[in-house]
């Protein structure tokens, strides 16, 4: 089995919760695999980093519900297993449910649990609550009969005589209560305008871990988690990654650092899957690799790294040079902001960038987040024209220019909504957008790039 940690609502301490069980169970030597529920990638750097395996998404907008099933199949090879959920237990977009009628729960966590037959802990903000949680965890327990709580964790509650309070009122619901979190001044992980800070960004992070690890020890019932945690027989290992036999491999320089740390395990696995031999660098500190064939430039934190990346000149010239010369470029989001002319910080400061988009990414206040379908205008580097995709925004810049001849015309992923078109496909082999996509169902977008990759085979340029 497995064991899926849910909110009531946003905000209650899902995140914290359950790094601190995975910190106390790595403490205690034991091999976790993660998941998160979603499009996010900072949660899963914060899983990935305290249990040293990486982190899957399981996100059915992004790929579908075959996929996550298989998914999380794929990865029962560890001795315990534990997803996190997303926003609220029932929060979802609307789509068609595992029944085929339409629901307003679709990539919910309880979608998620629903889809691989979990049961859920739900995670409750205790802080301002004595007698309503009753009423609160009723209304969770009775809203859909499919979903098995297994119990719940009370979190930041306030002292013992309001412990007290909130378990007489719990009492006659007969909810196991499978955790105890005190309010924690002292347990702080910073944010800013994006969400959490990475991990990469916090030399504390190991003090952090380890004061989680301790609180873990000592505030959940272990004895009846540790069942629910276990994995279980998921039958035969099923494989969700296409594989292909090259003679040799294809190099694709893909940038990762402070500034560019966004990307879905799942698609790096596939590439390499596909014959694609990763070669990972810094655009804030290297120059670009020699002798690759294709880049990936993922989505981060360029806007809070652009003076390092303006310094950076060796690095923006060999990135232009390489796109001038015709090398397979994608560009996602803060990669796409990368290959601009400037970014231009919340300061009103500009930076010079690579320069190759004849347009400036811009910061401001307004955060565009949410689930895209984009229909192709034109044929591209990844998709030929009248292609439909599903991915995720999440940013707070625009561009002060658009393209003449956009890449795609984007729409809310559940309504018909219009919301202009973006991105650029150029002659020059870009793919530059700001959606960000999960490559699980789409395995013919990385083996297109590949594809595209393998016609290079000498650039030279740094020679």
């Amino acid at each position: 089995m497995a064991l899926v940690i849910a909110g009531e609502r946003s905000g209650v301490g899902k995140t914290t919760v359950t790094l601190t069980l995975l910190a106390s169970l790595c403490r205690r030597g034991a091999v976790v695999q993660s998941f998160k529920v979603g499009p996010d990638y900072i949660d899963p750097m914060f899983h990935t980093y305290v249990t040293g395996r990486a982190c899957r998404n399981l996100d059915p907008v992004l790929t579908s519900a075959a996929y996550v099933r298989q998914c999380f199949t794929h990865h029962q090879e560890s001795e315990y297993a534990l997803v996190e959920g997303v926003m609220g237990l029932f929060d979802g977009v609307k789509g068609t449910g595992e029944d085929n009628l339409l629901s307003t729960d679709f990539a919910s966590t309880a979608h998620i649990a629903r889809l691989l037959d979990l049961p859920v802990v739900l995670v409750l903000d205790c802080s301002r609550l004595s007698g309503s949680v009753a009423a609160i965890a009723h209304g969770y327990c009775s809203f859909d009969p499919r979903i098995e709580i297994a119990g719940l964790v009370l979190n930041r509650v306030g002292s013992d005589r309001h412990l007290s309070l909130l378990k007489d009122s719990l009492k006659p619901l007969h909810l196991p209560i499978l955790g105890v979190l005190r309010r924690q001044d002292n347990i702080t992980i910073p944010d800013r305008h994006l969400g959490l800070i990475p991990t990469a960004e916090l030399p504390e992070l190991d003090a952090v871990i380890t004061h989680l690890a301790d609180l873990g020890d000592n505030c959940f019932d272990w004895e009846t988690l540790l069942p629910l945690l276990k994995t279980g027989d998921w039958g035969d290992k099923v494989e969700v990654f296409p594989n292909a036999q090259y003679p040799m491999p294809v190099k694709i320089a893909v940038a990762r650092d402070r500034a560019f740390n966004f990307y879905y395990q799942d698609n790096l696995d596939i590439l390499e899957n596909l014959g694609a031999e990763l070669v990972f660098w810094s655009p804030l500190a290297d120059e670009l690799p020699q002798g690759v064939q294709g880049m990936y430039f993922g989505g981060g934190f360029p806007e809070v790294f652009a003076q390092q990346l303006a310094t950076n000149t060796h690095a923006r010239d060999s990135v232009k040079q390489a796109i001038f010369a015709g090398m397979p470029t994608i560009a996602e989001c803060g990669g796409l902001m990368y290959l601009c002319e400037q970014i231009v910080d919340f300061e009103g400061k500009s930076w010079p960038m690579v320069g190759i988009l004849p347009t400036s990414a811009m910061m401001d206040k307004k955060l565009t987040l949410g689930y895209r379908r984009a229909v192709a205008l034109q044929d591209s580097l990844l998709v030929n024209a009248g292609t439909n995709i599903y991915g995720h925004e999440f940013h707070r810049s625009h561009l002060i220019s658009n393209p003449d001849q956009p890449l795609f015309t984007t729409y809310r992923y559940d309504v018909a909504e219009n919301l202009g078109c973006e991105g650029w496909g150029l002659p020059i082999n870009i793919h530059a957008s700001y959606i960000h996509l999960h490559w699980g169902d789409s395995v013919e977008i990385p083996r297109q790039f590949i594809s595209q990759c393998r016609e290079i085979f000498c650039v030279g340029l740094n020679a």
